[in-house]
């Protein structure tokens, strides 16, 4: 059903308030079990994975291109919040452009070892923060072939609504869980077979050309923070460190660029 809203403080629209506030919607969206998908793309793909909706909003104009979601939302009774422009930006804080948000309950994250257990190629996030360079990985594992994306336990929620965003949605796609105490985790991938390879500026690293060359079966890929890079107890109980050759006086990549040229180089399937 449709509901018209015409104050952007109206308890209806709660999943919906105040979502430019990163800290606060950080701590409340977790907590309340949803996660926003913004755009209608984004929508469509989290549909498509199986998550269910707990509300729509968006502006009127919307509902003719989008009414396929409106008529399943009805069936479902799930509520399609509609307003004008003005009330969604105060609502939310920014100017809708992308068609609409919905609300969505928040899945249960799967065990490690059912996202690994057939995996060749794992990617692992350890302390990323920024949600665009999340979302970017999430991408790039989609586009090549990764089969899994592990993120430690404080690195940044690949549900956030500007991960998923930048992603385009492929963290719907691309399985993923948390990973239990890290670095501790090094050791459960050695146990379930793969070789740990730690991404850092060390001397002695491997040249990513080399490992390339000849890669092994199963291999977890370990990308660092943004300008710390990989804690030194990671480094330490990885299988090899690794790192990309450079020209230009440059000695790193954004991570997100980085990850993309280990996906790559290290992929298993032609994409």
């Amino acid at each position: 059903m449709t509901i018209d809203i015409d104050d952007p403080a109206d308890e209806r629209v709660a999943d919906f308030l105040r979502l430019t506030d990163v800290s606060l919607r950080r701590r409340l969206e977790p907590e309340r079990g949803l996660y926003l998908a913004e755009s209608e793309k984004v929508i469509r793909r989290a549909l498509a994975a199986g998550h269910r909706p707990r509300a729509f909003l968006m502006a009127r104009k919307w509902l003719a291109e989008l009414g396929d979601l409106v008529e399943a939302a009805e069936v479902d009774g799930v509520p399609v919040y509609v307003a004008g422009d003005d009330v969604i930006r105060d609502m939310t804080g920014f100017h809708l452009h992308r068609g609409a948000l919905a609300s969505m309950s928040r899945p249960e994250l799967p065990a490690l070892g059912d996202v690994i257990g057939r995996a060749r190629r794992v990617v692992v996030l350890e302390d990323i923060v920024d949600h665009t360079n999340v979302g970017a990985v999430f991408r790039s594992a989609a586009a090549l072939g990764v089969d899994a994306v592990l993120v430690t336990p404080r690195c940044a929620d690949p549900f956030y609504r500007r991960s998923i965003r930048v992603s385009m949605g492929t963290v719907f796609q691309v399985p993923w869980t948390r990973t239990g105490p890290w670095p501790a985790g090094v050791d459960e991938l050695r146990a379930a077979g793969f070789t740990v390879a730690a991404f850092a500026l060390e001397e002695g690293a491997v040249s990513l050309d080399d490992l390339a060359a000849d890669p092994p079966e199963r291999l977890a890929l370990v990308m660092g923070a943004e300008g710390d890079g990989l804690g030194r107890r990671t480094v330490a109980a990885a299988d090899l460190v690794v790192r990309i050759p450079m020209a230009g006086g440059v000695d790193s990549l954004n991570v997100a660029a980085a990850s993309a040229v280990a996906m790559w180089a290290l992929r298993t399937v032609s994409a």
